[in-house]
C-alpha cells in the first residue's frame, strides 16, 4: 500500500568532504561500549532494523505500544524509501523528530525535530552538494543502536553521542557532549517528512530551562495541529529564534513563521550529558508540559529506558514461541511492529482535538489516530482483539467519535484528519468484528448507527452502486477495486444488522454484498471493468497494471478476482465449481506476465501474480482449504513465512503499512489466520515455530504445539483440541479464547483425509 508521491530523491551515500573536514574525535569510550546492558527479555528477540531497508519503509527509534511519540532520526533523504524519514541506506542525519508513520507509502509527520551540535550556529539541513552549510552529520551502522525503547547512534561531525528513549507522550534525549563553549540544541519546526509542509509555527522561552510553542503543518494530513514543550536538564545559556528567509539560509529573528528555528546554546565539559524532555499534545502547550510532569517526573535516562521495555517485554510476552532465534527474530519483531500504531492521541488528562478541530474534554476513552484501515482490517484489527482486547473497545470508541464528528467513520485517518486515502469503508469491518465478538466497551447502537451511514453515502461510487449494482469503469478511477472492497464491508454490515434483529436491513446489505458478482466476466474468467450492463471496458489484459489511473487498486485482474474472503462458496460459483477454482488459484501462483511500465512499485513479494507485499492478496493463500485442499495452503503460507520474512533490513518484501504485513506473518507462523475479517473465523495453515502459548483475556490461556515440527515437515497431519481429535480446517474465535491446548501432527507429505470432508472446511458464514 499507499500513494506513491514524488519529490527530490538524493543519493543516500556518504556526504562530501565539507563535513568530515571537520569532524570531531569520537568520544573517548566508543558508543558501543558506552550502551546499556542489553535487553533479558523478549525484546532481545526484535530487530527495529528489519523493514528499514528495501521497500518496508519502517519507523527506527524510540517508542512505546501504541504512544503518542515516535522519537528517531530523519535523514537528509527525502522519497518514496524514506516514508518514515529513515532508510537503512542513508549514512546522514539531520535531527531527530518525535513523530513518524511506519510502513506507509505516503511520507508525513516528523513533528519538532531536535539536532545536538557545536561550533558555528547552523539552521538549514544542508545538502549534499554543499553540507558544509548545514547541520548534517554523518554516522555509521556500527555505531548506532537500536531495541525497543531506545535508539543511540554517534554523531561523527559532532563528536555527539545522541541516546533516546520514550515514554507515551515523552521523547527523552540524552546527549553526550565533548568539550565546547559552543554547544547547541537547534529545535527544527520547519522540517517535516515526505508531503508534509510547515504552515505556522512558534518557539519562546518560558523560563531558563523549558521552551513551549506549537507546529501546524499540511500534507498528508491537511490540518495537523501539534502543541510542544521542552525541558533541558541544565539552564539555557542562550536563546534565539528566526525565520529561514531564503535556501541560501539567511534568517531575521522571528518567533513565529512557516520556517521558524530555535537554537539553546551552552557550554559543555567532555563527556557531559545534557538531557532533554519534549511533551507532544494535540491540545495544548500546557498540555504538552503537563504530560512531561505526569509521564517523566525526573531525569533519570536509564529509569526510563527500563520502563519502556519493561511496556514491550509486557505486551511481546502476550506469546511465549518456542523456536529457533532466526524464526524468533522475525516473529518478534512482526509482533513490535503491529504495535506502533494506532497510537495515542491524546493528552494524559484524556484531553483530545477531534476531526472538527474542537477539543474534547476526557470523553472516557483513549483517543486513537493513525489507522490504515484499508490495510489493518484485514489481520492486525482481528490480532487485536486476541492479544489487546482492552485496546480494541478504545479503537472502536475513536472511531465512532470520528464518526460523529465528520458524518462518517475513519478511511485513512490520522492526527485528527481524514486522508481519505485507499478505497472502501475499511472501519466498517473492525467495528463489527469487534461487536460480534462481543465486545461492550462502546455504544453498539451508535455503531450500527456509523456503519450504515457511512454505507448509504453518494460519494466515490456508492450512488451508482446503489442504483446499478455496479460501478461505471467511466465514471470512478479504481472502480473494480472500490466495488469489491465495498461487497465485504456491506456483507459485514449485514451480519451485524441479522444479530440486531434488523431484518429488512439485513436482507439489503446481503444483496449489496453480493454485488461483487457483478464485475466478474465469465468469458474471460476475471474481474473487470465494466462500463454499463451489457459491456465491459476494453481492451483487457488481466495482467496489466496502472498505478492509481485504472480499474484496480495497486494491483490487476490476476490479483483482484480473488478478492470475495466474505463469501468464498460463492466465488468457487463463479469460476466454475471447486475443480476449476483450484485450477485457476494453482495458475495464480505459476503465471507470468508483464504488469506494464505503470505498474505500482507496491505490487512485490511476487510468486506468479500472487503478491504478497501488497495487501488485497494476503487472504489468498487460505482459500484452498474451502475447497479441501489445506495441503496447498500449507505449501504456500510456509514458504512466504520462510522467504518474504527475513532478519535483515530488506526482510519485509513490501511496505509494511502499518503492522498488517507484521499481523500477517503473527498469524501465519502460529498457524492460522483470518481469511474472512468479521466471521470470528481462523483458517489453518502451516505453524512455523514449535509451541506458542498466549495469554488470554480472563487469565485464559491457549498452549499451540506443531509436533514433528521441522522445514521438512510443513503438512498438517491431524489436530487435537484438548486432546480430542479436531478435524476441522478452522477454529473459531469463541474456541481460541476459552484456552486450553492445539496440537499440530506435521508431516512431510499432505495429509488424504484431514481438512478434506466437506464438513469440515471453513465456511463464509458460521
Amino acid at each position: 500500500m499507499q500513494r506513491v508521491y514524488t519529490r527530490l530523491i538524493t543519493a543516500a551515500g556518504l556526504l562530501a568532504c565539507g563535513v568530515t573536514a571537520c569532524t570531531s574525535p569520537p568520544l573517548a569510550s566508543s558508543p558501543a561500549a558506552a550502551s546499556l546492558p542489553p535487553p533479558a527479555g523478549l525484546t532481545r528477540h526484535v530487530d527495529p532494523y528489519i523493514g528499514t531497508g528495501g521497500h518496508g519503509h519502517v519507523f527506527l527509534g524510540a517508542n512505546v505500544p501504541f504512544g503518542a511519540v515516535q522519537l528517531g532520526p530523519v535523514n537528509i533523504t527525502e522519497g518514496w524509501d524514506w516514508c518514515s524519514g529513515y532508510h537503512y541506506s542513508d549514512s546522514t542525519i539531520v535531527g531527530f523528530a518525535h513523530t513518524h508513520l511506519s510502513g506507509t507509502g505516503i511520507g508525513d509527520l516528523g513533528d519538532v525535530t531536535v539536532m545536538p551540535t557545536t561550533g558555528p550556529v547552523r539552521v538549514m539541513e544542508g545538502r549534499l552538494q554543499n553540507p558544509e552549510r548545514g547541520l548534517v552529520s554523518l554516522f555509521s551502522h556500527e555505531q548506532e543502536q537500536a531495541r525497543p525503547g531506545y535508539y543511540a547512534v554517534h554523531l561523527k561531525r559532532y563528536g555527539i553521542r545522541a541516546e533516546l528513549t520514550a515514554s507515551e507522550r515523552v521523547g527523552f534525549h540524552q546527549y553526550t557532549y565533548p568539550q565546547s563553549e559552543a554547544a547547541h540544541l537547534v529545535f527544527d519546526l520547519q522540517q517535516g517528512i515526505g508531503w508534509d509542509l510547515a504552515t505556522d509555527t512558534h518557539i519562546e522561552q518560558l523560563n531558563d530551562s523549558t521552551l513551549i510553542g506549537y507546529r501546524n503543518s499540511k500534507g498528508w494530513a491537511e490540518d495537523q495541529r501539534l502543541y510542544f514543550a521542552a525541558v533541558v536538564s541544565k539552564p539555557i545559556r542562550q536563546f534565539s529564534s528566526v525565520q529561514v528567509l531564503d535556501t541560501l539560509g539567511n534568517t531575521r529573528p522571528a518567533a513565529t513563521g512557516t520556517r521558524i528555528k530555535g537554537i539553546v546554546t551552552f557550554a559543555t565539559q567532555a563527556g557531559e550529558k545534557v538531557k532533554l524532555k519534549v511533551g507532544i499534545s494535540p491540545v495544548s502547550s500546557a498540555g504538552a508540559l503537563a504530560n512531561i510532569r505526569a509521564e517523566i517526573p525526573h531525569w533519570n535516562f536509564g529509569k526510563v529506558v527500563a520502563q519502556a521495555d519493561a511496556a514491550w517485554n509486557q505486551e511481546l510476552g502476550k506469546v511465549q514461541v518456542q523456536a529457533d532465534e532466526n524464526r524468533l527474530k522475525t516473529f518478534y519483531t512482526a509482533l513490535y511492529h503491529t504495535m506502533v500504531a494506532p497510537s495515542v492521541f491524546n493528552d494524559h488528562n484524556g484531553d483530545y482535538r477531534g476531526t472538527d478541530k474542537q477539543v474534547h474534554r476526557n470523553p472516557g476513552f483513549t483517543n486513537l489516530t493513525t489507522f490504515s484501515l484499508w490495510d489493518t482490517y484485514r489481520a492486525a484489527h482481528p490480532l487485536f482483539t486476541i492479544l489487546q482486547p482492552e485496546r480494541v473497545n478504545d479503537m472502536v470508541s475513536s472511531m465512532l467519535a470520528i464518526y460523529q464528528q465528520q458524518g462518517k467513520l475513519p478511511v485513512w485517518h490520522l492526527m485528527g484528519n481524514e486522508t481519505n486515502c485507499m478505497v472502501g469503508y475499511s472501519a466498517v469491518p473492525v467495528v463489527v468484528d469487534a461487536y460480534l465478538k462481543g465486545f461492550t466497551g462502546f455504544d453498539a447502537n451508535l455503531a450500527y448507527e456509523a456503519v450504515k451511514a457511512t454505507a448509504m453515502r453518494n460519494e466515490l461510487g456508492l450512488q451508482a452502486l446503489k442504483t446499478q449494482g455496479f460501478i461505471p469503469a467511466d465514471g470512478e478511477v479504481e472502480s473494480v477495486s472500490k466495488g469489491l472492497e465495498y461487497a465485504i464491508d456491506d456483507w459485514c454490515i449485514a451480519q451485524m444488522a441479522r444479530k440486531m434483529g434488523k431484518a429488512a436491513d439485513y436482507a439489503y446489505f446481503r444483496q449489496r454484498a453480493s454485488n461483487y458478482r457483478n464485475y466478474f466476466d465469465a468469458t474471460t474468467g476475471f474481474m473487470r471493468g465494466r462500463l454499463s450492463q451489457h459491456e465491459w471496458r476494453t481492451p483487457f489484459d488481466p495482467f496489466k497494471s496502472v498505478h492509481m489511473k485504472s480499474d484496480f487498486t495497486e494491483g490487476n485482474a490476476w490479483q483482484y478476482t480473488w478478492l470475495v474472503p466474505q463469501d468464498v462458496e460463492g466465488l468457487i460459483d463463479l469460476l466454475g465449481g471447486e475443480q476449476r477454482f483450484s485450477q485457476k488459484l494453482d495458475s495464480l501462483f505459476l503465471v507470468q506476465g508483464s504488469m506494464g511500465a505503470e505498474a505500482s512499485p507496491d505490487i512485490s513479494g511476487l510468486i506468479g501474480m500472487y503478491a504478497h507485499g501488497n495487501e488485497p492478496g494476503h487472504h489468498i493463500p487460505y482459500l484452498y482449504s474451502y475447497v479441501g485442499q489445506p495441503w496447498k495452503t500449507a505449501d504456500k503460507v510456509r514458504f512466504i513465512t520462510d522467504r518474504f520474512y527475513t532478519a535483515t533490513p530488506d526482510g519485509i518484501i513490501g511496505n509494511e503499512d502499518v503492522g498488517q504485513m507484521s499481523a500477517w506473518h503473527v498469524f501465519s507462523s502460529l498457524g492460522f489466520y483470518p481469511l474472512n475479517p468479521a466471521n470470528g473465523a481462523y483458517v489453518f495453515g502451516s505453524p512455523a515455530v514449535k509451541r506458542a502459548t498466549i495469554r488470554l483475556a480472563a487469565g485464559n490461556t491457549l498452549t499451540i504445539e506443531a509436533r514433528n515440527y521441522s522445514a521438512a515437515n510443513p503438512y498438517i497431519q491431524a489436530v487435537t483440541l484438548n486432546g480430542q481429535p479436531y478435524s476441522r480446517s478452522y477454529i473459531t474465535h469463541r474456541q481460541l479464547l476459552q484456552g486450553g491446548k492445539l496440537t499440530f501432527e506435521m508431516g512431510a507429505s499432505p495429509s488424504a483425509t484431514w481438512g478434506v470432508a466437506p464438513a469440515d472446511r471453513p465456511r463464509s458464514v458460521l
